[in-house]
């Protein structure tokens, strides 16, 4: 079953269909720009295109609907809040969203982590365990190391590996959405993931991050 997008909330703007027919024909990149500018109705055409990509994406990290339309609502107020500082040779206008939508959703879980992590207050659940705190902080410290090893990683192999593992694209559907031959998406989700080894494998350490990617 498809994954129906959010309702996005634009900022005032009068019906977002009336406005596509201006939008239609136009590229992602140059949605942005039109953005950047004050355009609502390119910011809903640019939703329109990347929306329900976007919720499945959050929704993948989130694990929970509302929370999920949460994240895509707040990193499309962040498009257009911070449209101009997009750079087009750095990346595609959808990998950006994409990323800000995937950076809201990691922000959202890190918040429930946090809560569940407090230290027990006379309105915390009676007969919470220290051991579960203790699970809690590990897996945020573990989610923390691999984001910062995949910081390290060069942009392309990055971007792979990121919607690969958080988006649950397996490598045709990054070929095709990437524009790029499957062999060179193999060939970055190869150097990635073996560089994520070297940098994760601390001594060989038990419990390092492996994960596996259909084709």
């Amino acid at each position: 079953m498809a994954l129906a997008a959010p309702v996005l909330a634009l900022p005032g703007s009068p019906d977002r269909f009336a406005m596509r027919k201006h939008h239609a024909h136009l590229s992602d990149e140059a949605l942005v720009a039109l953005v950047a500018r004050g355009d609502e109705g390119a910011l809903a055409e640019l939703y329109d295109r990347i929306g329900r990509i976007a919720y499945g994406l959050a929704l993948r990290v989130l694990r929970d609907e509302r929370h999920a339309e949460d994240a895509v609502q707040e990193a499309f107020l962040q498009v257009w809040r911070s449209a101009a500082t997009f750079r087009a040779e750095r990346a595609k206008a959808s990998t950006w969203v994409l990323t800000l939508v995937h950076r809201r959703a990691v922000d959202l879980v890190r918040r429930e982590e946090r809560r569940q992590a407090d230290p027990l207050t006379d309105d915390s659940p009676i007969g919470q365990a220290p051991e579960q705190t203790e699970e809690a902080a590990w897996l945020r410290f573990e989610r923390e190391r691999v984001q910062t090893a995949l910081k390290q990683l060069p942009d392309a192999q990055r971007e792979a590996i990121e919607l690969a593992y958080y988006g649950g694209f397996s490598q045709s559907e990054l070929a095709e959405r990437l524009g790029v031959p499957l062999g060179t998406i193999k060939s970055r989700m190869f150097a990635g993931l073996a560089r994520l080894r070297e940098l994760l494998d601390d001594s060989t350490q038990e419990g390092s991050w492996k994960p596996e990617f259909t084709s």
